[in-house]
Formats: C-alpha cells, structure tokens, sequence
C-alpha cells in the first residue's frame, strides 16, 4: 500500500507507570493518544489499567474504567480509530468481552494461537514463573464470536509463524463473521519466547497470511528495533509502536512520550515513498464497517 496506518500502542499490560512514562488515567491516555494523533497515528491500541491508587501497574477488565478510558480518547481525537486489547489467561473472557460490549471499539485484538511465554535473566533464572499465554481455537472462537454480535473488526495477533498460519485456517473454517472488513495480522516480534525482531524473518511472513490480508509489525526492544521498521514499512505493512512496545528512540534516546515515538514512524514511511493514513483512510484500507 502507498498509504502507511500508523498505529499507537499508548501503555501495555504491566508497566509500572511510577519507573517509566505509560499512561494510567483516562486524562493521561486522552493527552498522549492526542500526542500520538497529532504526529500522524490513526489507530489507538488502548490497554486498561486500575485506577486505584498504587494498583496501575495491573490490567483492568473494568468496563466502566473502559468507558471512561476510551471515552477520553475519542473526546481529545476526533474520528480516531480505537483497538481495543483482549488479552487474557485463562478461558473465562468475561472481562474483555464486557469492555467490547460496552464501548464497540472498531478493532479489537484477537490473539490468535498460544505461547510459551518465557524470558531468562542475564543470571540464568526466569524473570518471571514460566507461564503460558492459553488461545486455544475454542477460546479464539469465543472472542470472534463477541466481536461479531458488536461488528468489531479483528485483528489477528501472531507471536509465532505457526500462529500466521493458523489465522488462514480459521478464515477457511468460517470462524469469522463476514462483513467485518479485511483479514487483518499483527507480527508480533520480540518476545524473548516468540519470534525474534529480524527483518529477514519479517520479508518472509506476508507470504504465510491470508491472501489479500492487511498486515503490520509490533516490534518489542530497544533502538534495534527501528531498522525492521523501516523494512516494514518498505514491505507495504502497517506500521505501530508506542510506549507499550518501547522507550527508545531510533537514536538511542529515551522517549518521553507516544508522540515522539510516532513521529520516529511516520518518518519511516516518509523515508519508503509512503504517505500516512487520515483515520477516513485507514477506515476505507480495513474495510471497517461502517
């Protein structure tokens, strides 16, 4: 596509916000997905935190804290497009499921296959109890199926090649509702248990996506990052960061806010003849429902 969607991912999951710069509550998200928007992000990948007092470091399933979050959001940036994270362990879904009800985003993440999810200390031992990040096809099925009822389109997240290919069979099994736009795949790259952050192995992914399927890259790390952005960008994918995937500029420096790290990406697809997408546009390349 000449046409690049810049996604940002505001927060994340588990970053404590008292070390690093995240965004907590609803005001703190409105103000950076607006910094975000202004340097050319159409879509918000919107996490949810609690709000207590000391607790926003942790997810919130709450749809309340949901509707306030994204309200803000869409208050501060008028026709932004809002992704709405889903991701749980354990098969009880209630929680997602109540903040896609609640507050219709047009995208949703649908994780699409499950991971050992692991990373080892410089020492050897485990930085946290090895875990595994569960999405067997029923529970996959069971978010489309919530997706459907609210016409949220789905964006297929894959932290693993064997992931990629699973997203072509569940399109031929009829898993997904028509009329909720384009196959859609998010390459997650950087997981320590997952698939490295190598452009190589990035060239070789659109290959294993559904024909037609509109793609993008979340890369997870440091300033090595930024060249496979650029090579996602000169593949004619989507393009994302923010605070969630990253703190560091191309540079090496720290970034102190969504907005900088945006503008790092709409200068990757500047610098691969690309223009960035209107929120109208990315709307139309989707093919979101109306």
């Amino acid at each position: 596509m000449d046409t690049a969607i810049l996604t940002c991912a505001l927060t994340g999951v588990l970053t404590n916000p008292r070390q690093h710069p995240v965004p907590v509550t609803p005001q703190q998200m409105a103000d950076e997905a607006r910094r975000a928007f202004d340097a050319g992000a159409s879509v918000m990948h919107v996490h949810l935190r609690m709000q207590q007092d000391g607790l926003g470091h942790l997810p919130s399933w709450d749809p309340d804290v949901a509707e306030d979050v994204v309200g803000a959001i869409r208050a501060a940036c008028p026709g932004v497009i809002i992704n709405l994270t889903t991701g749980v362990i354990g098969q009880d879904i209630s929680g997602p499921a109540a903040c896609i009800r609640r507050v219709r985003p047009e995208i949703a993440a649908c994780n699409a296959g499950s991971l050992n999810y692991l990373k080892l200390k410089d020492d050897g031992s485990w930085a946290w109890p090895p875990m595994v990040f569960d999405n067997p096809v029923a529970k996959v099925q069971q978010f489309l199926d919530v997706m459907a009822e609210c016409r949220v389109h789905p964006e297929f997240e894959c932290f693993d090649v064997g992931i990629v290919r699973s997203v072509d069979m569940y399109l031929r099994a009829g898993m997904v509702a028509p009329g909720l736009g384009r196959a859609e795949l998010n390459f997650v790259m950087g997981v320590a248990s997952g698939m490295p952050c190598d452009a190589n192995l990035l060239a070789l992914l659109p290959r294993y996506a559904p024909r037609e399927a509109v793609w993008q890259a979340t890369l997870i790390g440091r300033a090595e990052i930024w060249p496979v952005h650029r090579r996602a960008a000169e593949l004619g994918g989507m393009l994302r960061t923010g605070l969630e995937d990253t703190f560091y500029l191309p540079d090496g420096q720290r970034a102190t806010s969504n907005g900088e790290l945006i503008e790092a990406l709409a200068r990757c697809a500047a610098q691969s003849g690309r223009t960035v997408a209107s929120p109208d546009q990315a709307r139309a390349l989707l093919g979101l429902p109306p």
